[in-house]
């Protein structure tokens, strides 16, 4: 599932920003670039990402700088002294933080200095993990919006399918006297108890009933799924697998152009549910 977040803090000279964003994936992963000093959070960092999410490809970035205060302050008496002369409007600090060399990189530090450093930063990781969290469950709602929608198409499609269903068996005999017509020069002619006996045969391989239940099935406990309000990634994949197996079956079995036709229309609709589906955790 997709998501950006965002946190920022200043505070014992320093100034940092945690960027965050995760996209889809089958496992849990974080890929992370932090400054020197700051490498030994790493575990930390993983072990409170590990409690809060399941799947997903994870990127953070921290970014740490100093604000050197002598030149800051040489910068405002200078502004202050200049008020009088020029007439312009007051100087954001946004600005003037963006003056070379009133920040810098931030370099060796003393360890006393640096751990209260990496507690501030720590808690702005959990910020920044608060925040991707909303992000993520926004995304997710959108989601779900469009799951639903994915799931009605494949309802109804079944529910067309179940219409061809019911002209199955005059399908199958016009398929079977045409093949006999054709080979009414080669044999004798096939007595119709014969004929009878052929095409129960082929309607019993062709019934796509217990397709269709297993469908509206999977079709139900996707839609179960989604009203869960937890993980559910995995097992919406699990059943995309199954919806397709069935389709396929579906399409096999078929004796009527518009029943192919409709098993075709499956297949791809759920592709593109499970294409959604990857997208969840």
């Amino acid at each position: 599932m997709t998501g950006f977040a965002r946190a920022e803090g200043a505070g014992l000279d320093i100034a940092w920003v945690w960027e965050m964003k995760s996209v889809n994936g089958k496992s849990l992963d974080l890929r992370l670039r932090l400054p020197p000093g700051f490498d030994s959070l790493e575990p930390q960092l993983r072990t409170s990402l590990v409690q809060r999410f399941r799947r997903g490809n994870f990127s953070a970035t921290l970014a740490v700088v100093r604000v050197n205060r002598e030149t800051l302050a040489q910068l405002v008496a200078l502004i202050n002294e200049l008020a009088g002369e020029v007439e312009a409007a007051p100087p954001r600090i946004d600005g003037l933080l963006a003056l070379r060399g009133v920040v810098e990189m931030v370099e060796d530090e003393s360890d006393t200095v640096l751990e209260k450093r990496r507690r501030t930063v720590l808690d702005g990781w959990a910020t920044a993990l608060d925040r991707l969290a909303e992000a993520r469950v926004e995304e997710g709602a959108r989601l779900a919006a469009v799951l639903c929608g994915q799931l009605a198409e494949l309802q109804a499609l079944v529910e067309a399918a179940a219409e061809c269903a019911a002209v199955q068996p005059a399908a199958i005999r016009q398929r079977l006297l045409t093949a006999l017509a054709g080979l009414s020069d080669l044999v004798p002619g096939m007595p119709e108890e014969r004929v009878a006996q052929e095409m129960a045969l082929l309607i019993t391989r062709a019934d796509i009933r217990e397709e269709l239940e297993r469908l509206r099935a999977h079709i139900e406990q996707a839609g179960d799924l989604l009203h869960q309000g937890e993980a559910v990634g995995r097992r919406l994949d699990f059943l995309c697998q199954e919806l397709n197996r069935e389709a396929n079956t579906l399409c096999s079995k078929s004796a009527d152009i518009e029943l192919t036709r409709v098993g075709l229309s499956l297949k791809a609709a759920a592709e593109q549910f499970r294409e959604q589906a990857q997208n969840i955790e």
